[in-house]
């Protein structure tokens, strides 16, 4: 398996905030996709690899309906995700695995040490 240069970065969107994301352009590529959350400054990577896990699901009918408000705990198979939140490491993960090195992901990334609270804010 060849590890790195087989991303793709392409403008999106994150919760209604351009963004930036990058898909899988090779089938050696360990990842399917990674997502930049601009609201929060993490890099969500989505991996190949699936791991069984454990979820609250509405509890259905046997017609399919939902029984109320009622859940259960059901084990799904879901994808590995791992979340960047160093700027370095995301710019280093980007760095080995963007194939086309020209895209300028640094406008939509954020400093959360740099933004400042309103004062129109306060804490309950």
């Amino acid at each position: 398996m060849s590890i790195g240069k087989n991303m793709m970065l392409i403008e999106s969107a994150f919760k209604n905030m351009k963004s930036f994301s990058m898909i899988s352009v090779s089938k050696d590529c360990p990842y399917i996709e990674a997502l930049y959350d601009p609201s929060s400054a993490v890099l969500a990577v989505i991996t190949k690899e699936k791991k069984n896990t454990f979820h609250m699901v509405p509890k259905l009918k046997e017609d399919g309906n939902p029984h109320g408000n009622k859940k259960q705990r059901v084990q799904i198979q879901t994808y590995g995700e791992y979340y960047i939140t160093n700027v370095d490491d995301i710019k280093n993960f980007i760095s080995i695995f963007s194939i086309n090195t020209d895209f300028d992901f640094g406008k939509y990334m954020v400093d959360l040490n740099e933004t400042k609270v309103s004062k129109i804010i306060t804490q309950a």
